[in-house]
């Protein structure tokens, strides 16, 4: 039986080559990188001691460098298992999911039809290429040249012009023996409800659309004219196009990553191109829809982290949420993705323009992963100042985390969700038994650790009362394109701030101060000037300290980490209080920092153990040390008449 090239296109696309070859070979965890798709075994073929049997995905092919042998996933099957190589195929189309074709004279002639489709396609495009060097094609050049393509780059991607004619590619087409069904079937003409078909594309510049091998297969069309209300036009979907199913510029792209880095997806054929240009060759664009589930495994051959990059506006962080929907149930070891959102009113033609590829480059650094984007969007712009409103976000959590086919990666979600959820919000629970004086009771203590009048309920608390602040679209967007590292702990943030405010503190508390464990990097930075000024002698006071920040370009981050503890009211924190107030806080804060910490390392040694182990007396400690962590999360008591010496004690 004959196989067209589609098909067995579909099925290699569809499988791995490591799936296949994995089932026979160990791979090298040294020399492996399963990120990129780079596989390292001991060669199936000839007996070997050192891995020397290199497979990748993104070529879909596999080499010896011992014996020489060579090929794809057919003959691995066939060369190893002795298939036929029918019997290989059924094999790769089974791993896919994809049903065999019949074996019928009728298939085998599309199969000849669509091999002549693409040599109509390949007329057409040389048409257009023509006719953008014309007179016709003046007003196209002008364009391109005043979007800064280069004459190079225009003949790189082959861009063309369709004149503004309705006959001009079809009477092309006829004068070199092309039928009437072919240009239908190829989707030039538009032939639906009218009496004689014409040209699909006129008057547009005209982006030629490759397959996996390189072959045009459709086109995408830019309006010349404003008065055309549909300014970007697609070829429909025919025997050679399925757009779900193809990303533009896949064969260049793969190309380009055999020198390494991650592929790159934006929204746009333009913005590929004009990357490109910038030196970005590894990018690619969904066509005119947001991204499929079939675009989704392509972008995985090629790189096991995607990054996915959206415009800077509301359409675009609409966009990313959709796609970081798409992706979540289907991320695996070694296949998820990262985000980038590009500054706000910004696509990745205007930030090159204006700022050059550095800027670009700089947004892709920032890049999130997926986890950092559910978060983002279930928090950002609520406010959850009630105990209905925390267990409907802690619900809707483990709803999205459940949703994840792979068994290890949704418990590792199911766990990052559940710190995220103890970091932002604290334990109520464990604040009212602290401090509330008896059951049913409290009014004996201030709620926070602002000090606010005895038998109020305090907004500005800390922990929780941090976790109900509102966050704006526009404040997480911009976190996301300046980098932040994360959630920054509230905890963690009035430590340092204390100690840059009260510079004494670190000499009376050198030793703790010294080897404070810090979990954010921003903050880890910060610990690492204090230090640095202490050795220095320039660590006496305030200003000293604030202008070895400054040196030290980090003032940023302290201005972050000041934000936080001010909205947050650490007013023992700032300089204006007292020294006492600050002593007897920061000791506080310390001893509650450290038992957390222990606590947390304690905490996954334990899930360690019951993951590995799964015991009765694993669970009990396990559910022992979950109960200590949220009491001393749950901690932030103030010692009784605190805020005296600043005189805060009958402030709200």
């Amino acid at each position: 039986m004959r196989f067209s090239d589609g098909f067995l296109s579909e099925i290699r696309d569809r499988v791995p080559i490591s799936a296949v070859i994995g089932q026979r070979v160990t791979w090298d965890r040294k020399k492996t990188n399963t990120q990129r798709g780079d596989f390292w075994a001991c060669c199936p073929f000839h007996g070997e001691k050192s891995p020397s049997f290199h497979c990748e995905d993104r070529k879909g092919r596999y080499h010896c460098f011992g014996c020489g042998v060579t090929g794809d996933h057919f003959r691995f099957l066939t060369e190893l298992d002795g298939m036929t190589f029918p019997e290989a195929v059924e094999r790769i189309a089974e791993m896919a999911g994809v049903p065999m074709p019949a074996r019928d004279a009728q298939e085998e002639r599309r199969e000849r039809e669509r091999a002549s489709l693409h040599d109509v396609m390949e007329l057409a495009t040389t048409f257009f290429e023509d006719c953008l060097q014309t007179s016709d094609g003046a007003r196209a050049r002008a364009y391109l040249r005043d979007r800064g393509l280069a004459q190079t780059t225009q003949q790189q991607f082959r861009l063309g012009f369709a004149p503004d004619s309705r006959n001009a590619l079809k009477e092309f087409l006829a004068s070199k023996g092309i039928e009437k069904a072919q240009m239908e079937a190829c989707g030039l003409t538009v032939f639906e409800d009218v009496p004689v078909s014409y040209d699909r594309f006129r008057d547009r510049i005209m982006f030629p659309i490759p397959d996996s091998r390189g072959r045009i297969i459709a086109f995408g069309g830019r309006a010349m004219s404003a008065e055309i209300s549909a300014k970007y036009l697609n070829s429909p979907e025919t025997e050679l196009f399925h757009k779900g199913n193809v990303l533009y510029n896949f064969a260049r792209a793969r190309k380009a990553l055999q020198k390494g880095g991650a592929v790159i997806a934006v929204e746009g054929y333009m913005d590929v191109i004009a990357l490109a240009q910038a030196g970005f060759e590894n990018v690619v664009a969904p066509l005119g829809t947001a991204l499929t589930e079939n675009q989704l495994s392509l972008l995985w051959r090629m790189s096991g982290e995607p990054v996915l990059c959206f415009d800077g506006d509301k359409a675009g962080l609409k966009a990313a949420y959709r796609a970081a929907d798409l992706a979540l149930p289907l991320v695996a070891p070694g296949h998820t993705a990262r985000f980038a959102l590009l500054p706000e009113g910004k696509d990745p033609d205007d930030l090159v323009k204006a700022e050059g590829p550095e800027a670009f480059r700089t947004v892709l650094n920032a890049a999130r992963p997926l986890s950092d984007l559910i978060w983002m969007r279930e928090t950002s712009g609520g406010v959850f100042d009630t105990p209905e409103r925390r267990a409907e976000l802690e619900k809707t959590l483990r709803e999205l985390t459940s949703r994840i086919k792979d068994e290890s990666v949704r418990y590792h979600y199911q766990q990052e969700m559940r710190e995220r959820v103890l970091s932002f919000f604290g334990n109520q629970r464990g604040r009212q038994q602290g401090q509330g004086g008896g059951k049913g009771s409290y009014n004996k203590g201030s709620f926070n650790k602002g000090g606010g009048e005895r038998g109020q309920w305090n907004k500005g608390g800390t922990g929780a009362a941090a976790g109900r602040l509102a966050v704006s679209d526009s404040l997480t967007r911009s976190a996301m394109v300046k980098r932040t590292a994360g959630i920054m702990p509230l905890r963690e943030a009035a430590l340092v701030v204390a100690l840059v405010n009260h510079p004494s503190l670190i000499d009376e508390n050198f030793e703790h101060v010294e080897r404070l464990d810090l979990s954010h990097g921003e903050l880890k930075q910060l610990h690492s000037v204090l230090i640095d000024a202490m050795a220095h002698g320039e660590a006496n006071t305030r200003e000293a300290v604030v202008a070895a920040i400054e040196r030290a370009s980090c003032a940023e981050m302290w201005e972050r980490a000041v934000t936080l503890a001010r909205r947050a009211r650490q007013w023992t924190a700032f300089e204006d209080a007292a020294i006492e107030d600050a002593r007897d806080a920061f000791a506080q804060t310390l001893h509650l920092h450290r038992s957390a910490r222990t606590l947390h390392k304690e905490l996954k040694q334990a899930e360690v153990a019951l993951a590995t182990d799964p015991t009765d007396e694993n669970y009990r400690h396990l559910v022992e040390v979950q109960a200590q962590f949220h009491d001393v999360q749950a901690t932030e008591a103030l010692i009784e008449g605190f805020g005296v010496s600043s005189g805060r004690s009958g402030r709200n």
